[in-house]
């Protein structure tokens, strides 16, 4: 028997798709039919499964994976309550652009038994809904039904080919049981035929005005946010700074490592409020969402100011623009090396002392940096310590390749400067305001991490804040991270509660009632606090490392203690209490 849903597995494996993430129910008896199948029959040739208790860390897994390989999953939930389970992890994977398929069922539209597949449960009334694809259509760059299983294979291609094309994104295909169900005659598509919409580069005059720009400022600087995603990109930027000499380089997205922390050009992570921007006399904005608040920092007037981007008009957010006098929509890397070629034309032309004078000073402000970063992370006296002693003493114990999956929230200024990622893929956000990601998040980096460099993979370490950990739906996270041995390190940022809100309310209200009010009084504490390592633990049917750590002397032991176990293949958890604002 060859279904419709043995040809959409056929369909996924040959478009490159190995991993699906699942969370099945009454909607896909011919999908749990084809997975047997498939696995009896085409083993070694077919997705490999991975059962997820909880939709979001299943989406969030599959948007993990694509972060790293830049390879889109697979995630199968159930009719419209399971799509709805999938909560923010939709918002993350669109405002993110990661590229992850998503197949939901429908209940069965026939009653009386005139198909197979037709109803056979009292739920399949419950979940009929008027238009199920409304759930998440404005998150996603496409979506589509399923209304024959004869052109199955070249739907799952489109929605596929959505997904990866720029700006990628979310894709979200239905298909009824009747159709998932039906006999059809085996056929292939031609791959070749499939590939994603491919972006050019920069018009002809624009590299030469742009690097012009640039070189003629006392204070250049480039704001980016997820141009390194695409792994060439950090490489060719330290290219450009080392041509354009002056140039900083900030982000403000930090969803990927798109700047090595070595470099002199180095500014740090910072959303959308630093003096660099302040003191710029010249801005190219590359890959970014938010370069600054305006209500908070904003550049000179009348300096000049380009935006390249794959999305520069922001199409998913309704009030959005900056004061660009040039905008581009084109490809980073493509166009960062054309700005290259056009400087170094140019830099022959320039004063051979200005240039110098201006390398100087930015070695002298990046020494300064490192200066102030080292002198505020140390412990305190009492031996208590912040999330900058805590991450400075991860860097130095953790491997030189680890992958850092981040979600510090109000911390993450102090894990960036701290950690300081220097290889590219060794930093990632999800980019989005839904938390709970990383939990998943690391889970699917991990496996990406295997496929793509064998092994063990790299070594994955999630630094999380103590809310964002119970956002991530720990009960399902580290039972998936036992059931298939995917080891990860998990750093629990434990301030006893959600410190983000109080910020919030601060830049509005700095003088209002809240300003002097407890942590209670505005319900956002943790007391009693959990046991956040406790809860791993139990997930994971005791086979886990747990710890707690309060203060500094014994904090490098108790990460020894865990990296060696994680090393090993256990997962570990520790649950860090760490000082505010430090």
């Amino acid at each position: 028997m060859y279904t419709a849903s043995f040809a959409f597995f056929e369909a996924l494996w040959q478009a490159g798709v190995t991993h699906c993430f699942v969370n099945l129910g009454s909607d896909h008896p011919s999908i749990i039919e084809a997975m047997v199948k498939g696995q009896k029959e085409n083993k070694g040739n077919f997705p490999r499964i991975i059962t997820c208790p909880n939709e979001m860390v299943a989406m969030s897994m599959a948007d993990g994976y694509a972060r790293l390989s830049g390879k889109p999953q697979c995630v199968i939930i159930h009719v419209d309550v399971g799509t709805q389970g999938l909560g923010a992890a939709v918002h993350n994977a669109s405002t993110g652009r990661a590229p992850v398929f998503i197949f939901a069922g429908l209940s069965p539209f026939t009653i009386e038994g005139e198909m197979r597949g037709s109803r056979t449960e009292y739920i399949h009334w419950m979940q009929d809904v008027p238009d199920q694809k409304q759930i998440v259509a404005q998150y996603c760059r496409y979506t589509g039904e399923l209304k024959t299983g004869t052109n199955v294979k070249q739907m799952v291609n489109r929605a596929l080919q959505f997904a990866r094309s720029d700006p990628q994104g979310p894709v979200y295909l239905v298909g009824a049981r009747e159709v998932m169900e039906q006999d059809i005659t085996p056929y292939s598509v031609d791959q070749s035929l499939w590939d994603p919409v491919e972006l050019g580069g920069l018009p002809p005059k624009a590299a030469t005005a742009i690097a012009e720009a640039l070189l003629g400022a006392e204070k250049p600087l480039l704001i980016t946010g997820y141009s390194g995603r695409n792994h060439k990109v950090p490489g060719a930027l330290v290219g450009l700074a080392d041509t354009i000499k002056g140039l900083r380089v900030l982000d403000t997205g930090g969803s990927d490592m798109c700047f090595p922390g070595s470099h002199p050009s180095w500014v740090g992570l910072r959303n959308g409020s630093d003096n660099s921007i302040r003191e710029a006399d010249a801005i190219l904005i590359l890959n970014c969402d938010v370069p600054w608040i305006p209500t908070q920092c904003k550049p000179k007037e009348g300096i000049k100011i380009f935006h390249i981007d794959v999305d520069p008009l922001k199409n998913l957010m309704p009030v959005a623009y900056v004061p660009a006098q040039r905008r581009y929509r084109a490809d980073a890397l493509t166009s960062v090396e054309q700005i290259i070629e056009a400087a170094k034309d140019l830099a022959g032309k320039a004063d051979t002392e200005t240039s110098n004078r201006k390398w100087d000073a930015l070695q002298d402000s990046y020494k300064k940096r490192l200066t102030t970063i080292s002198e505020a992370a140390v412990p305190a006296a009492d031996g208590s310590f912040g999330t900058g002693y805590l991450c400075k003493t991860l860097r130095a114990l953790c491997p030189e390749d680890t992958i850092w999956a981040v979600e510090a929230v109000t911390n993450t200024p102090y894990v960036h400067d701290n950690v300081r990622p220097e290889l590219p893929g060794s930093w990632i956000n999800c980019g989005g305001g839904g938390l709970g990601w990383s939990g998943g998040g690391a889970l699917g980096i991990k496996l990406a991490s295997v496929a793509e460099h064998g092994g063990k993979g790299k070594f994955v370490v999630q630094v999380v804040g103590d809310g964002t950990f119970l956002f991530s739906v720990p009960g399902s996270v580290y039972w998936i991270s036992r059931r298939y041995q995917i080891p990860v390190l998990t750093i629990v940022l434990n301030n006893k509660g959600w410190n983000a809100p109080r910020k919030s309310m601060l830049l509005v209200h700095p003088d209002g009632l809240g300003s002097k009010a407890t942590n209670e009084e505005i319900n956002i504490s943790f007391d009693p606090v959990p046991d956040f390592s406790g809860i791993a633990k139990a997930a994971a049917g005791g086979d886990l490392f747990a710890a707690r750590v309060e203060k500094a002397d014994v904090l490098g032991e108790t990460i020894k203690k865990a990296i060696e176990a994680v090393e090993g293949g256990q997962s570990a958890v520790i649950d860090c209490k760490v000082n505010l604002n430090c």
